[in-house]
């Protein structure tokens, strides 16, 4: 047997210091958090800065995005990207076998639907710019699509993509 082990756990006991209260109520603690940042499609005058991937006109309301086509868009707050960079800096220019990929789960939709997204990269040359790639999906009604972005499940605002 240890040396004054038993009557050690005794005299703990005693001690209103390290006494338990049983019967008490549960407490819960809620999270909330609110990102410095946040996605953002770029903006030009004529709309969102998105291109038909084929050829890079601007898609517009005279040149409309087409279901199942390509699409390249800029936009801003995606975050870190692979290879690490220093935060504020430019993304370098693209090297051989070297692309600068962001890390977050970045995904698009268009009127609700999943849009597949091919590439999200730091656009060479830019600070917090980068080039989304994602395909329109099937069955998408002519007219203004909602276009979301959303970057580790943090929504940005909406944008209005004209399709036909």
């Amino acid at each position: 047997t240890s040396r004054g082990g038993s009557n050690r756990q005794a005299s703990m006991a005693e001690d209103p210091a390290n006494r338990r209260i049983h019967g008490g109520g549960t407490s819960r603690i809620l999270l909330h958090l609110i990102p410095m940042t946040w996605p953002e499609i770029a903006m030009l005058s004529t709309g969102p800065a998105i291109c038909h991937a084929e050829g890079f006109s601007p898609v517009t309301a005279q040149n409309p995005a087409r279901s199942g086509e390509l699409l390249t868009m800029s936009v801003h707050g995606l975050g870190p990207v692979r290879p690490n960079l220093d935060p504020g800096k430019p993304f370098p220019a693209l090297e051989e076998g070297i692309v600068n990929a962001v890390t977050s789960p970045v995904e698009v939709t268009v009127d609700a639907k999943p849009a597949p997204v091919v590439n999200a990269l730091g656009w060479p040359g830019l600070n917090n710019t980068y080039r989304v790639d994602f395909q329109v999906p099937d069955g998408i009604e002519p007219g203004t699509a909602a276009l979301g972005l959303s970057v580790a499940w943090i929504n940005g605002p909406e944008a209005k993509l004209p399709v036909r």
